[in-house]
């Protein structure tokens, strides 16, 4: 059975960053770097960039368990997690950019990233830089997206009450879900019909993170569509994993009521039953088909494609 399918964006969704590096991200940076989730696909990648490239980087790694955090020479280690307000400001205290990567799907997400954003206005963080995703809104047709617009205003807030800088990074679904998401019988599975979806690599976002933390101001305020550079179809996305891997793969357009009884087996509750389903709703009402340029802006280079992260 194909994987459900989620949003492929958050933190420790899957494995496949594509070698890559900040180059000149930065002069010489001495301003403490905080990295959420830095025990994830995309924290850690974008912790071990900066490491890489940044002469001098004051970084802190901010993890759930110690013994999970990257090895990365002179970094700190700082544990909380979202939902711990007093923890969470502890592990903020004295830093001048935050890196808040979105937390996993769950029902009480929006709180934890209200706690966690309360938490780095209360340390006095300078800049912080969120991971939301593509065409957030309270009326989003990928209800995940719902949780990242709730986030948005609750960053805005704090920073009309404390001058905190902000910069938000629409990611659209990473390239890198799709072979997870067609799973051991490399079929992809649900109701996207003919939709587009500028899926985008997460090495990409990784790199455009990693280089913003190095240099924010020329970022502060501004919000980033990050996509790749062209917008398949699932049925595209099946037939170029099939030249990639010479595996074949395929797309079936299911109903909705197909869609849940595919999904049934997992066991989940229904409002993550309704948002795995709601991935695919949501490339097919065509809202994730817009293409940006902004990962070409910031990196100087075209997004990753497809085949690289096969390749990768």
């Amino acid at each position: 059975m194909s994987t459900p399918g989620t949003t492929g964006t958050d933190d420790g969704a899957g494995d496949g960053a594509v070698a890559g590096t900040v180059d000149g991200a930065a002069a010489p940076v001495h301003a403490r770097i905080a990295v959420t989730g830095a025990s994830g696909q995309l924290g850690g990648r974008v912790a071990a960039l900066l490491a890489q490239a940044v002469l001098g980087a004051d970084l802190r790694l901010v993890v759930r368990a110690a013994e999970r955090a990257p090895r990365i020479d002179g970094a700190e280690i700082a544990v909380a997690t979202y939902g711990d307000l007093e923890a969470c400001t502890a592990a903020f205290a004295g830093v001048e950019t935050l890196l808040l990567v979105s937390a996993g799907e769950s029902a009480d997400r929006v709180d934890q990233h209200r706690t966690a954003v309360t938490a780095a206005a209360a340390a006095g963080v300078r800049h912080l830089v969120y991971t939301s995703f593509t065409g957030a809104s309270s009326d989003a047709e990928f209800t995940l997206a719902r949780d990242h617009g709730a986030t948005e205003d609750a960053i805005r807030e704090a920073a009309e009450a404390t001058g905190m800088r902000w910069t938000l990074l629409r990611d659209c679904f990473y390239l890198d879900v799709l072979q997870p998401w067609a799973g051991e019988d490399r079929t992809l599975r649900g109701p996207a019909g003919e939709g587009r979806c500028a899926f985008v690599a997460r090495e990409d976002v990784a790199q455009v993170a990693a280089r913003i933390l190095a240099a924010p101001s020329a970022f502060a305020g501004r919000v980033l569509e990050l996509t790749g550079a062209e917008a398949p179809t699932l049925g595209e996305v099946a037939a170029r994993l099939t030249a990639a891997t010479g595996l074949e793969h395929r797309y079936v357009d299911e109903t909705m009521e197909e869609a849940r009884a595919s999904r049934a087996p997992y066991g989940a509750p229904d409002w993550e039953v309704e948002a795995w389903i709601s991935t695919y709703t949501a490339i097919a009402s065509g809202a994730l088909a817009a293409v940006s340029g902004h990962v070409a802006e910031v990196l100087g280079r075209e997004p990753l494609r497809l085949e690289d992260v096969v390749r990768a």
